[in-house]
């Protein structure tokens, strides 16, 4: 599917982003890579093979250049939110990532693009421990996630009013899980809970103070096994239908942890910071609508995903920003 294909991957320079775009090129596309990272950075991280255009993807003139003769088009732009995102940079958040999703998706269209893959996030479901494709609609997304979650139901429907109005029935919808692996932000003031753990652990805090008592669970999946699902969703998924892509089952951030000490050298100790809240006890992910569609299975543990991203974060120490 993918040989000798025109491939845009907006976002290109992410967590998801560079192995996708590993994978498109060992696939032989022709793969081109949108985002706001400076060609330097790009050039270290994605090779020569692929064509770099440091876009602001806001412009929508921007937006229509780079989706110029494009076949097909991953959105990653913004897949990853930082800690208190949604609370404390809400305008910046949400306004710009409408327009980055309302222009690409509108470029892609008027440039006749065959396929376009929009990645949502497990963010838009409403308050849940248990959260089934079909329940988005029943219920905001939970306070802390209001912004972003909205953001990205606003980009799911955009879809779907190209389906039910122009039969444009390229748009194929993954909600991913809590992805991590490398390239991820590994800055302890922004990053998400493994990189976070991982940066701390590795560069001396001994004891690491976490918050809450780790009782919360959570579903992790290697930014490398999401980036394999995207690729088959954009081929077997049926246009505007919302796939769950996440690990399969519960991991508590206990496990987490102690799995990231136990994967050191010289494990620091934990100390769990009651004073500070535990978080939603439960946020997992069904993934048998994924099972059936696009023959989903797990591929990576959270023990060979964390050792691989603690490999790769000690080798790459210059491209961790």
């Amino acid at each position: 599917m993918y040989r000798g294909k025109k491939v845009l991957v907006a976002g290109g320079t992410g967590t998801i982003g560079i192995p996708l775009v590993k994978k498109l090129l060992e696939l032989g596309a022709d793969v081109s890579v949108a985002s706001l990272d400076s060609p330097e950075y790009a050039r270290t991280v994605l090779g020569r093979d692929v064509q770099f255009i440091r876009a602001d993807l806001t412009d929508f003139n921007e937006c229509l250049r780079v989706n110029d003769r494009q076949e097909y088009v991953f959105n990653l732009v913004g897949i990853k939110g930082s800690v208190g995102i949604g609370e404390t940079k809400v305008a910046s958040y949400f306004v710009n990532m409408l327009w980055f999703q309302t222009n690409l998706m509108e470029a892609a269209f008027r440039s006749g693009v065959q396929r376009f893959l929009f990645v949502s996030s497990i963010c838009g479901y409403p308050q849940s421990d248990f959260h089934e494709e079909g329940n988005m609609w029943n219920g905001l997304p939970k306070q802390n996630d209001r912004f972003p979650g909205i953001a990205k139901r606003v980009g799911e429907v955009q879809g779907e009013t190209y389906l039910h109005q122009y039969g444009w029935d390229a748009v194929r919808i993954v909600r991913p899980g809590n992805v991590y692996g490398p390239f991820d932000d590994f800055n302890p003031a922004t990053a998400q809970v493994i990189p976070a753990l991982i940066r701390r652990m590795i560069d001396g805090e001994n004891p690491v103070r976490v918050w809450g008592d780790g009782s919360a669970v959570r579903d992790f999946i290697f930014s490398e096994e999401v980036a394999h699902w995207l690729l088959v969703a954009l081929e077997k998924a049926p246009p505007c239908v919302p796939i769950n892509l996440g690990s399969g089952k519960g991991t508590t951030i206990r496990q987490v942890a102690e799995t990231i000490a136990a994967s050191l050298p010289a494990p620091p100790q934990i100390e769990w910071d009651l004073s500070k809240p535990v978080g939603d006890p439960v946020r997992l992910l069904s993934v048998e609508r994924a099972k059936q569609l696009l023959g989903f299975e797990p591929m990576v543990s959270l023990e060979e995903g964390i050792g691989r991203t603690i490999d790769w974060y000690q080798a790459n120490q210059s491209l961790i920003k």
